[in-house]
């Protein structure tokens, strides 16, 4: 990719950070250090990714933990590899079972939303596959984060303190307690620049590096899960954790004006990307800043959306194959459907036939998209006694709708919000990217490879630049950065726009392009505590 074609002078809060050895770009800077410290002492970028990751679920326990799921894409050597690592339904978790407890919807918090945690198996199966180092090694830079304390960033406790607030109102029951006594040991949540702990955490990390994560789905952790979950009116147990397996997959693309972006294929949400791209890849793009630009990019995510919350699910159960939802025919089709006027999403009938996100580079060609989540923040609101495994709570997405393609079944996997993202030229590798935040990704994601490849704006441009979101129906809301003519102009054409106070809606992203040259050019998220760690 040639910067001289990228260099938009967009207003920018902080400036492309550029490396020509390693590079490490997510939401928190003593992250971002574990995993370039990884590649100083041999690792390459998969080790890197691991090494972030694992680091994220001790400093940023507000949107991931060892208790969830993950994806990554990775380019090496020459090719694209998908890593599917969510986990399952726990076995006894019936529909019947669930709609016997008086629930007409899946729960926030407790143990009906608690799916198999995916994470360990995701760094272990990328370490075995991809990794330079021993897990063990990769793994501690984390555990000495969680053990000897680190000081809590301004974002990340603003979060904290919110869900401290929330769960006080929400978590009533015994099993509950656990999560107060690892996050708010002394009461309250921590404040900016505190320090917080947890041996718990870091004996885990240690246990999982040490076992390739084979205590967590059949050794000692497994059996602490599952007794957790006996003793407290839990469903999963050491029969669901140890029938887990992260699941290779081929990621699926769609060619975007010149440029083929990728993600991964269901049960995540990366093919909505796909389809609004697909349907957009039929316009031209002048402008940015112009109201036919904002309104186009609309349509065409609500037109994907509906047909994703339609046919999205564990890719065993959908009744349409991935290939029909992004045909150039069904594009064309959808495309036919958009006015000048705001219409209300319905999905088509094609042709039968809380989160954190990294990326990682180095001076091999290994670049990896890698994202997990225990979702709603902590998630559910469980903690493991003594281990710091928050569990997640990825159930709620499950319909209990029996005639619902996404109805919870046993053994079962979700539709994931959680997604990847990869962007190559002419078979060649541009880099990763992602903007992780429940169902804001795949917008999230539409507007970052539209400001790059449309709009010619570099790395760090791309992400400050101001962002919408659709919500449902007509509603959509806009970051205050959205001149004010445009969101006029967005109502005038039947849009119900709304003006967004608090920018943590919109997302978190981040980017690493590789140049021409083989320099990497990163850009960082400025609506967290994100920072780019180069060499």
């Amino acid at each position: 990719m040639n910067f001289d074609t990228l260099c938009n002078p967009y207003a920018s809060r902080r400036t492309t950070v550029y490396g020509n050895r390693a590079m490490v770009a997510t939401s928190q800077p003593l992250a971002a250090q574990a995993g370039m410290d990884i590649m100083k002492r041999g690792g390459n970028a998969v080790d890197a990714a691991i090494a972030t990751a694992a680091a994220l679920t001790v400093v940023e326990p507000t949107s991931n933990g060892i208790g969830g799921d993950a994806f990554a894409i990775v380019w090496t050597n020459g090719q694209l590899h998908g890593l599917n690592s969510s986990g399952q339904a726990p076995k006894t978790l019936t529909l019947e079972k669930v709609k016997s407890l008086g629930l007409t919807e899946m729960p926030k918090f407790g143990w009906v939303p608690v799916t198999v945690p995916g994470v360990p198996g995701a760094w272990a199966e990328l370490s075995r596959k991809f990794g330079k180092l021993p897990l063990h090694e990769v793994l501690e830079p984390a555990a000495v984060l969680a053990e000897t304390g680190h000081p809590v960033a301004p974002t990340v406790a603003k979060y904290w303190q919110a869900a401290f607030r929330r769960y006080q109102e929400v978590l009533k029951g015994e099993e509950f307690k656990y999560w107060f006594e690892t996050f708010a040991n002394q009461g309250r949540p921590p404040q900016p620049g505190e320090l917080w702990a947890s041996q718990g955490h870091a004996d885990t990390l240690r246990e999982i590096g040490e076992s390739s994560a084979q205590s967590f789905y059949q050794g000692s952790l497994a059996k602490q899960i599952a007794s957790f979950a006996k003793d407290t009116g839990g469903f999963i147990s050491e029969e669901d954790l140890g029938l887990f397996q992260p699941e290779w997959v081929h990621p699926i693309s769609v060619r975007y004006h010149g440029y083929d972006v990728w993600e991964l294929p269901p049960n995540g949400q990366g093919l909505i990307t796909l389809m609004a791209l697909n349907i957009l890849d039929g316009y031209e793009f002048p402008h940015r800043e112009a109201v036919e630009t904002y309104h186009r990019q609309i349509e065409a995510i609500k037109l994907a959306f509906a047909d994703g919350k339609k046919y999205i699910t564990d890719p065993h159960d959908m009744t349409v194959a991935t290939k029909q939802l992004l045909s150039r025919k069904y594009a064309d089709e959808r495309r036919k459907i958009i006015t000048d006027t705001a219409l209300e999403p319905f999905p088509g009938r094609p042709d039968a036939g809380g989160t954190v996100y990294l990326a990682t580079a180095d001076n091999e060609g290994n670049m990896v998209s890698f994202i997990q989540s225990n979702y709603m923040g902590f998630g559910s609101g469980l903690v493991v006694p003594g281990t710091g495994i928050a569990l997640q709570n990825r159930g709620h997405t499950f319909s209990l709708d029996d005639a619902h393609l996404n109805a919870l079944r046993p053994g079962k996997r979700t539709y994931h919000t959680i997604i990847p993202g990869f962007l190559t030229k002419d078979g060649a590798p541009v880099g990763p990217f992602g903007v992780m935040g429940g169902y804001m990704q795949p917008q999230g994601h539409l507007q970052v490879v539209m400001n790059t490849v449309d709009f010619h704006m570099n790395p760090q441009a791309a992400l400050d630049a101001p962002r919408w979101q659709w919500l449902e129906g007509k509603k959509c809301v806009v970051e205050r950065g959205v001149p004010e003519h445009l969101a006029l102009g967005l109502a005038e054409r039947g849009h119900g726009i709304e003006v967004a106070n608090d920018t943590g809606g919109f997302g978190r992203g981040q980017i690493i392009w590789r140049m021409g040259n083989g320099v990497l050019a990163g850009g960082t998220e400025p609506r967290a505590d994100g920072t780019i760690a180069a060499w």
